[in-house]
């Protein structure tokens, strides 16, 4: 055997060890490709298709995500939209219930204003039929003073006082203002 020595240097394996390690490496190997490989295969196959469900099931979560988030953005647009109605639906309603109060308003002011004039009207009559009294009664002790006599029975008689309180009453402002500047 001595014949076969190689001569590698301080390493110098022996022939007979390192055969049998080569047979024994071979057979290590012949096993695992037959037994241990299959199995790994088997579980990386199993693995890469469970991993391949999973993205399909992704897929199918992601686009269905997608359909109802375009369902919500489309709730969301109608919902905006019923809210923008509503709100021009209550403008266009305070709108008209300020022009209602308005015109409430308005006809209440007309009627307060003419039952102003009604009341004021009352008593000008009232004061007019006062004082009307009283001028005639100033009027003609004014005029007793004057002449030294009383004239209250002349002026029932003839109707003086009342004449001249009718032609002050039916007489024009404007009459009246001409009448001063002359």
């Amino acid at each position: 055997m001595n014949s076969l020595a190689l001569d590698i240097g301080p390493l110098k394996p022996e022939l007979m060890p390192l055969v049998l390690g080569l047979v024994l490496f071979f057979i290590l190997f012949a096993v695992m490709a037959k037994v241990l490989l299959p199995r790994i295969n088997k579980v990386l196959v199993e693995r890469e298709e469970a991993t391949d469900g999973r993205f399909d099931e992704a897929e199918v979560t992601r686009a269905e995500a997608a359909r109802v988030h375009a369902e919500y953005q489309e709730l969301l647009a109608e919902a905006r939209h019923e809210a923008a109605r509503l709100r021009q639906e209550s403008v266009e309603q305070g709108t008209a219930i300020i022009a209602e109060l308005r015109a409430e308003g308005q006809r209440q002011r007309e009627e307060i204003i003419a039952a102003g004039h009604a009341v004021i009207d009352a008593e000008r009559a009232v004061a007019e039929a006062e004082l009307r009294e009283q001028v005639g009664v100033l009027a003609t002790e004014l005029a007793g003073r004057i002449a030294g006599e009383s004239v209250t029975d002349f002026a029932r008689e003839s109707g003086v006082v009342d004449r001249f309180l009718e032609e002050l009453r039916t007489a024009k402002p404007s009459d009246a203002v001409a009448d001063k500047r002359d």
